[in-house]
Formats: C-alpha cells, sequence, structure tokens
C-alpha cells in the first residue's frame, strides 16, 4: 500500500517530525518550517492533500502562509495542533473555524490523531473528485439545462445553418453578445472574422465612420483611410449590439446596406460590396420604440428576419446554481485560499433573489464574494444578498412592505449597473422618467 503524505507546518514542526513518522504508518510526513519550505517540497512533486499546522503562535502572517500554500496545492485539508489552554483565546477558535478541517489538542494521542487524519484524507479525496468533475458548457459554449435554455439551443441549432439576419432580444446582461459569438462559431462563417460593435457606446458623430469607414481628408482629422467595422468583418458575422439606440437618422444608412450588401466609405463615392451575415440585438421593446417613431419600420423588418430571445435568469431558476458553481471553478485563481463552496444558504439567497443584472450580476457577485469571503462556505451576506423573509414568519410586514422592499431592491441595483443613470434606468424598466423619480421619492432613494 503506497504512503500517504501529509505536510506538517510551523516553526516547532521539527518537533513533532520524528515522533509522527514512527507512530503513523503508512504515512509520510513532510516538515515545513514556513512557506518557502512548504513550496520548495510542493516543487518536488509532492502534493500533500492534508496538512497540520502547529499553532504555537497566532500571527497574521500565518493566515497567509495557509492560503499561500492552498493556492498551490487547490485541495488542501488542514488540522490545527493547539495546546488547550488556546481554545479559549478568540483568535485561536476563529482561526481553526474559518482554516481549518479539524483540530487536535495537544499533547500528541496518535491514535487519534491518526482517526483524524484518515477522516481529513478522505474528505480531500471526495473534493479532488469533485473538482475534477467541472462543469462544462455545452456545444454552443453556454451553461444552463433549463426548458428555457434548452429552447434556446433547440433555436440555435435550427438558426445556426441560416445566413438570414438575426434579431437576439433580451435583457442586459443575460448573454446577447455570447449568443451571437455562439451562432457565429456554428455556421458556416465559422473561419471568417467575428466583429461585436456596441451601438450605444459610440458617439453619434463617429457611429457614420465606425460603422462605414472613411477616405483620407474626408473630414478634418482624417488623416488616412480608414477601414469600417462592416467591411473588416467581410465573409464573417458582424454583431449591432443594442441596435435600439442607433440615432435614427443613421438607421437609414444601415437599411440601405442590409437591402444592398453595398456600403460608401465617407468622403467617397465608390459602392463596396461586401459579403457579412448582420446579427443585431436589443433589450429595448422596438416595436414600442417604432410606434413612439424612434426606430424605423422598415429597418426592423430587416433584421428581424430571425428572432432569438434570450431568457432572464429569473425564468431559469434551475440553472443559478449551476451558473454559479460554473463560476466558482472558472474562476477559482482569484479566490482566498479559505474559500471552499457555497453555504446551502447562499443558494437558496441565489434561487430566490430576482437577477436584474441577469447572469452578468450573478457572475460579478461570485467573484466578488471567492475574494472577499471569509469563511470557507460563501454565505448570503458575501454576496450581498439577504435571505427571503418565511411567509407567515415574525415582523416579515404586510403584502405592500414586501412590494416596497422588492421595488426598492430593484431600482437600487438597475440604478448601480447603469451608473445611476435615470433615464437609461427607466428605459430598462419600461417606466418614464417621471414615474420613475415618483417611486424613488416614495422608496427614499437618493440618486
Amino acid at each position: 500500500m503506497s504512503q500517504r503524505e501529509v505536510l506538517l507546518f510551523g516553526h516547532q514542526s521539527a518537533a513533532f517530525a520524528e515522533e509522527l513518522a514512527q507512530s503513523l504508518p503508512g504515512w509520510r510526513v513532510v516538515v515545513a518550517r514556513n512557506v518557502a519550505e512548504a513550496l520548495s517540497c510542493l516543487d518536488q512533486v509532492i502534493r500533500p492533500v492534508i496538512g497540520l499546522v502547529h499553532l504555537d503562535q497566532l500571527a497574521a502572517e500565518l493566515q497567509d502562509a495557509l492560503e499561500d500554500i492552498s493556492a498551490v496545492t487547490g485541495v488542501m485539508e488542514w488540522i490545527a495542533l493547539v495546546e488547550r489552554d488556546l481554545l479559549s483565546t478568540v483568535p485561536v477558535c476563529k482561526f481553526i473555524s474559518d482554516h481549518c478541517y479539524d483540530f487536535h489538542t495537544l499533547p500528541l494521542d496518535v491514535s487519534r490523531l491518526a482517526m483524524t487524519l484518515g477522516h481529513a484524507h478522505g474528505r480531500a479525496e471526495l473534493r479532488i473528485r469533485h473538482s475534477h468533475q467541472h462543469i462544462r458548457p455545452n456545444q454552443f459554449n453556454m451553461v444552463g439545462s433549463s426548458p428555457a435554455m434548452q429552447k434556446l439551443f433547440a433555436s440555435l441549432g435550427k438558426v445556426s445553418g441560416s445566413d438570414a439576419p438575426v434579431l437576439v432580444h433580451g435583457e442586459s446582461g443575460t448573454g446577447k453578445e455570447l449568443v451571437a459569438r455562439a451562432l457565429h462559431q456554428a455556421s458556416l462563417r465559422a473561419d471568417g472574422p467575428f466583429i461585436a460593435v456596441n451601438c450605444g457606446a459610440i458617439p453619434t458623430h463617429l457611429v457614420q465612420t465606425e460603422l462605414f469607414g472613411h477616405e483620407k481628408g474626408a473630414f478634418t482629422g482624417a488623416h488616412q483611410r480608414k477601414i469600417g467595422l462592416i467591411e473588416a468583418a467581410d465573409s464573417g458575422t458582424i454583431f449591432l449590439d443594442e441596435v435600439g439606440d442607433l440615432p435614427h437618422d443613421l438607421q437609414v444608412n444601415l437599411l440601405r446596406f442590409l437591402q444592398e450588401k453595398i456600403i460608401e466609405r465617407v468622403g467617397s463615392v465608390q459602392r463596396i460590396g461586401v459579403d457579412v451575415r448582420v446579427i443585431a440585438a436589443t433589450h429595448v421593446d422596438l416595436e414600442k420604440a417604432i410606434a413612439e417613431h424612434r426606430f424605423r419600420e422598415d429597418l426592423y423588418y430587416r433584421l428581424n428576419v430571425l428572432r432569438l430571445n434570450v431568457p432572464p435568469l429569473r425564468e431559469r431558476c434551475d440553472d443559478i446554481e449551476l451558473l454559479a458553481r460554473w463560476c466558482f471553478d472558472a474562476f477559482a485563481q482569484e479566490k482566498n485560499g479559505r474559500v471552499q463552496g457555497f453555504s446551502n444558504k447562499a443558494l437558496q439567497a441565489m434561487r430566490t433573489y430576482h437577477w436584474p443584472g441577469n447572469v452578468r450580476e450573478l457572475i460579478n457577485r461570485v467573484r466578488s464574494a471567492m475574494v472577499m469571503g471569509e469563511s470557507r462556505l460563501i454565505r448570503p451576506e458575501d454576496l450581498g444578498l439577504s435571505m427571503p423573509r418565511v411567509l407567515g414568519e415574525p415582523n416579515s410586514g404586510t403584502l405592500d412592505m414586501a412590494r416596497d422592499r422588492l421595488e426598492r431592491d430593484l431600482i437600487q441595483h438597475m440604478l448601480y449597473l447603469n451608473k445611476q443613470n435615470v433615464a437609461a434606468t427607466a428605459r430598462q424598466l419600461g417606466l418614464s422618467r417621471s414615474t420613475l423619480y415618483r417611486m424613488m421619492n416614495k422608496l427614499e432613494l437618493k440618486q
């Protein structure tokens, strides 16, 4: 039977090493008095999954040391060796609670320690096995198994075989660009360029030249020819994100391109043929925008030949835990050493939250919790979420109070996502600015 390895770490570790080595058959004791020695052992392809840390003194550096070691080993269960009288001190108890699987009071009781080591080793092996079972995106490089996502995947499979324009509709943060990239990669144009353009982020006076390009000398500051983004996407796909924010006068130029597949650079009369597939996306209700004369109806029908609807996260609750665990795996290198997963309360809080920022918000909250969390398991407060009150719970309040809490949370998050821009927040909520201001005053929200 092969030997299992245990890392013995601490300033006084050498004093225990010989006793442990003689008394623990089947175990190889690797001694490290500091981080440098521990990392040197690891460089020699030694990969212990459990460690003993001697708490002879609780220096602030000890916490950083364990995190540095765990960052290299990945999965590691720590057992504290501690004098019994130290267990009455708050810092020691907190350190053990936050960083250790178990503790062993001194003097050494080898038979009892051997049992603890065995349990810790078994737990570490289970975690290693689980860590190898990463949640993998499906064939469209997206994560999701809910009925809403299965419907989207089925639609992607159908649409990818066509070369017609596609309109992707979904709320901010749902992953519209990810859908567009998946569509491009699954199409016959996959070997061509994929160019994404955020129409709402380009200054109005630059949209024309950014999309269609310009000739040298076309205007002040045009010192050389510029190839537009549409022309640069020739033989591939151009993704026009937030096309609903495109200025009304420039919608005519886009319509002409969609009809003729020909562009003219600013300052030129040369007509250039471009072979490109157009995928557009918006969170705006374009039918409403047409009725309000903010969007051209003829352009809408040119873009909306094929349509894909990306579901908001609140309509795919079955995917929330799946996405959170995928995010935890994907950004595992960023997390601090003590964070090992999600608590049940955190998962429950995520399932009951309304996610106004959708998948983008979930990823941001999980990544923040992985870095800033102070416990082994991520808690609701690490995610910036609160546990929902149970119906019938004392002080749960009236229905009007519950509605006010929900509206307050939603408006606060939407203002945060839109950098306190009230006009943009009102558009996303489907409200007029005056209505949103009235609600903010009622709920005592400050901009």
